[in-house]
């Protein structure tokens, strides 16, 4: 690509329900800033209402004319979806958020955890950058997988199944291990092989690819003991790779360590499409308050600059990180869930500071 073309990457945008579409705003002024420092690449947004609004609007969480548009974007940027007042009959929340990374087949879900700054962990004498760590997450089968199942509430027995493929394993063990080819190379497995066969199968496969792969650094440790671990010694990890339902837990548990879910990004990643999210909920009780941290969800814009494979967008993201680890070396530049008194478009502002204070001195170029 030489400097007089330029590409438009498109994006469609799911504000969502709660806080999202207060977080998801935030990154959309930090991506125009960004788009400002970038010379042959544009952003294009189309906005879509999905979540449990759009359900008592029209009686679809996920209304078929919106899903079918998604082919038309390169990523999706979602804010939040799902309110505990809106429910199936079945008591379960709307989560049209699952249903797009089943349908879309996000296999990959990806949970970076990063502390910035050590009075932001609950852990004593952990300094910024000591807890660096990557959780793999497989986001399309597991325990999730029966979670449509209809089921009789009056019985006697409601039973949920954990589905574990060969072709499912597979994938996702090979991105993981490919995860931690670009990171430090050390790759544990999360599974619970002392007691359930499936994921005994799960361990085995995980094995078998092992070999492919002689430069990563492996082990395996139960989910129980590995929820110790990350409290007692979280540096010591790379990159986790878990089954749905683990990976879930153990996403929120390392969100804790690194200042709550506010500092916790995602993305679920396809073979050729991408969600990209903060990893927190819609959080009804503070909505419309301009109170929330739009930190998860400015990183998972990062995310999908990096997935776009563009130098540019690379750069970009780079940009972003480093603006972000900026403000968090003040110790004062926090938004309430931290402890500090900032507004969600505060904190967006002191983020596009650090940018352009970084741009001008060429950093991330």
């Amino acid at each position: 690509m030489n400097q007089q073309e330029v590409y438009e990457f498109k994006i469609a945008l799911l504000p969502g329900d709660g806080i999202g579409p207060e977080v998801l705003d935030a990154a959309l002024v930090v991506l125009a800033e960004i788009e400002q420092h970038l010379t042959s690449i544009r952003f294009k947004f189309e906005e879509f209402s999905v979540g449990a609004r759009e359900f008592l609007v029209s009686g679809d969480p996920l209304p078929p004319s919106v899903f079918n548009r998604f082919a038309d974007f390169h990523a999706i940027l979602l804010g939040a979806m799902g309110l505990p007042s809106v429910c199936w009959p079945s008591g379960v929340e709307m989560t049209p958020q699952l249903d797009i990374r089943e349908r879309l087949d996000l296999y990959c879900g990806l949970r970076p955890i990063y502390l910035f700054h050590s009075q932001d962990s609950p852990l004593r004498g952990m300094p910024a950058g000591s807890i660096d760590l990557l959780l793999v997450r497989e986001s399309t089968e597991g325990l999730f997988s029966s979670r449509k199942t209809v089921q009789d509430m009056k019985s006697d027995l409601v039973e949920d199944h954990l589905r574990i493929t060969r072709k499912g394993s597979e994938r996702i063990v090979r991105a993981a291990f490919q995860q931690a080819m670009d990171r430090r190379k050390h790759l544990t497995l999360i599974d619970k092989a002392n007691v359930l066969p499936s994921m005994a199968y799960f361990r085995r496969i995980f094995n078998d690819i092992s070999s492919e792969f002689p430069e990563v650094e492996t082990d395996a440790i139960y989910i129980d003991a590995a929820a110790l671990y990350l409290l007692q010694k979280p540096h010591v990890f790379d990159v986790l790779l878990a089954e749905n339902m683990f990976g879930d837990i153990l996403s929120d548990l390392g969100a804790g360590l690194v200042g709550g879910m506010g500092m916790a990004p995602s993305a679920d990643l396809g073979n050729k499409f991408a969600v990209f999210q903060p990893s927190h909920g819609s959080a009804p009780d503070i909505a419309g308050k301009g109170i929330a941290n739009p930190i998860a969800m400015i990183l998972s814009a990062a995310m999908m600059l990096e997935w776009f494979g563009d130098l540019e967008c690379k750069s970009g993201a780079g940009l972003i990180r480093a603006a972000v680890k900026t403000v968090f070396a003040d110790p004062r530049a926090r938004t309430r869930d931290m402890g500090g008194t900032l507004s969600t478009e505060e904190m967006a502002n002191e983020v596009l500071g650090a940018i352009n204070s970084l741009h001008k001195a060429g950093a991330c170029q």
